[in-house]
């Protein structure tokens, strides 16, 4: 289902659902990528405390940055190729520019949200809300605290989105054409395609959702950090945390995609 120019309210409304739905996964994603300890007598106590659990702390501001983040990427990736194309630039370069250059602003404008929310999924931490935590970074570190983390931040940010555009576009291109009027072809193929992108999108950026992780815990820089996580752990690193990240990164693009897929069949019948 193509993009029109109007289409901005299924977008950031699609990417809405995804960071509700969304929120206790990335919790999990986060405080297993951060290496934060959790007590529990077993595997299932422990993702109890860290998905079910409450307190939420964040969750306000989290999902509010999901929702406007992913939004704006997808959105304004549709809008950008449309607009690139029209000038006859060429299909990859249309591709893979607005989701670069949105996910690039998008990780800087939410970076200092981003790193106070996963500092307070620590349950050892005693801050409880987004703000305390920001000031207490600034306070700490000053305003290059907020930022700490953006290079490993837009490194994991930025080919995660263009590879999942550039799939969601693919396979909308290439995925067999269906009935429009046949609601479950329409709805499986959407499936089909919001599924891949979201999966090829995670299966990229492990390693360094880790060594962002890190920096936020540490304050050491993206070298230091990726030398302490090497030393440590070895290459293990890299898949520290791959299972919940994957889940916590793939299904918010996947539904994401296909919510968006299904509002806008619903807007124009």
């Amino acid at each position: 289902i193509m993009s029109h120019d109007k289409d901005a309210d299924c977008h950031f409304a699609a990417s809405g659902i995804a960071a509700i739905v969304n929120f206790p996964l990335w919790r999990a994603s986060a405080i297993s990528q951060s290496g934060f300890k959790i007590e529990g007598s077993n595997v299932f106590v422990r993702y109890y405390k860290a998905v079910v659990r409450p307190p939420f702390h964040g969750v306000l501001a989290t999902m509010l940055g999901m929702t406007w983040a992913r939004g704006a990427i997808f959105y304004g990736s549709d809008k950008g190729k449309s607009i690139l194309k029209s000038h006859e630039v060429g299909n990859v370069f249309a591709t893979a520019l607005p989701p670069l250059v949105i996910g690039t602003l998008v990780q800087i404008v939410n970076m200092p949200v981003v790193r106070a929310t996963i500092t307070i999924q620590d349950p050892t931490c005693k801050m409880t809300s987004v703000t305390e935590a920001m000031v207490h970074i600034y306070k700490t570190r000053g305003i290059e605290g907020l930022w700490h983390g953006v290079s490993a931040g837009i490194l994991k940010t930025v080919p995660k989105y263009v590879t999942a555009v550039a799939v969601k576009d693919y396979m909308e291109e290439h995925l067999p054409q269906v009935d429009k009027n046949d609601k479950n072809k329409v709805t499986l193929r959407s499936a089909v395609k919001s599924i891949t992108a979201g999966i090829a999108g995670a299966a990229l950026t492990n390693p360094l959702d880790v060594l962002r992780n890190e920096m936020f815990k540490t304050d050491l820089s993206l070298r230091g950090s990726f030398k302490k996580c090497l030393k440590e752990e070895g290459w293990a690193f890299m898949v520290r945390g791959i299972t919940q990240n994957t889940v916590a990164v793939a299904i918010p693009i996947g539904i994401t995609i296909f919510m968006t897929d299904i509002l806008k069949s619903i807007k124009y019948g």
